[in-house]
């Protein structure tokens, strides 16, 4: 009889649980990572270790960060012996900037993230990108193609300019749902996530960069010169070499950056 690969623990939906068990994806996850001795590794979402297991033989350390207190007893007796921290909490709800800096490698993040908070995740990680080497991220499928997508395709929005801009972001390849214990109604899919080194990041306050992406998004069938109206005239779009006439998913991230520094 085939073993359960849930190891007897129900997924909960709350938590978005779908835990993976496939060795060959587990396989090809973990050559991505490609992790290495002494790097600081931490993982979202261990669950049932599949990951955990193998990142940790190979990395020889690892963080985790677990919101199932069931899961994270399981944990901490599974890996007693191991150099293992596990940080019982909501990965949303971290002090990433003070993780960040309590130790003075680069993090090497990665997860397979509840679908639920995988776009909020996203965007809280975007602060601490300074003093992180890469993260690899299994996602939503449609998530990774619209982080991955071009501009003037479909998938094109907001999560492509703001996470671009930040980051290398590189599709890896497709999990089927088949992969997973329960099999979820979507397919999955592995992203790397590179981040742009400082002196590379063109000279734009966030925040303002943040707005005028929004704004440009809010509603995608208007005019850049209607869907910024609130934060830039007509004058300031020609000012950036932007066409007014022009919609959102038609920019660049270089047309976005000209227009928030007016």
């Amino acid at each position: 009889m085939e073993a359960d690969p849930s190891g007897g623990h129900r997924a909960r939906k709350r938590f978005s649980q779908n835990f993976l068990h496939d060795a060959h994806y587990i396989g090809r996850i973990v050559d991505a990572i490609a992790p290495r001795p002494d790097d600081r590794l931490l993982e979202i979402g261990p669950g049932l270790a599949a990951l955990t297991a193998p990142l940790l033989e190979r990395a020889g350390e690892l963080t985790c960060v677990e919101i199932d207190r069931d899961l994270a007893a399981r944990l901490r007796t599974r890996f007693a012996r191991a150099k293992f921290t596990l940080i019982e909490a909501d990965a949303l709800a971290l002090d990433w900037p003070a993780l960040a800096q309590a130790d003075p490698r680069p993090l090497r993040i990665v997860g397979n993230l509840p679908y639920h908070i995988s776009t909020p995740l996203l965007f809280a990680l975007m602060p601490v990108a300074e003093r992180v080497r890469d993260q690899h991220f299994m996602l939503q499928k449609e998530v990774v193609d619209r982080m991955a997508a071009a501009p003037g395709s479909d998938d094109y929005g907001r999560l492509s300019v703001m996470l671009q801009w930040r980051y290398a972001v590189t599709r890896l390849f497709v999990v089927p749902a088949g992969a997973f214990t329960p099999a979820p109604q979507v397919q999955s899919a592995i992203v790397r996530l590179v981040p742009r080194p400082v002196a590379d990041l063109p000279q734009v306050d966030t925040a303002r960069f943040a707005q005028v992406v929004a704004a440009a998004f809010g509603q995608r069938r208007k005019t850049l010169r209607n869907a910024l109206g609130a934060v830039l005239d007509e004058a300031g779009i020609r000012a950036a070499g932007v066409d007014p006439q022009a919609r959102g998913e038609t920019l660049g991230v270089d047309d976005f950056v000209r227009l928030a520094q007016q």
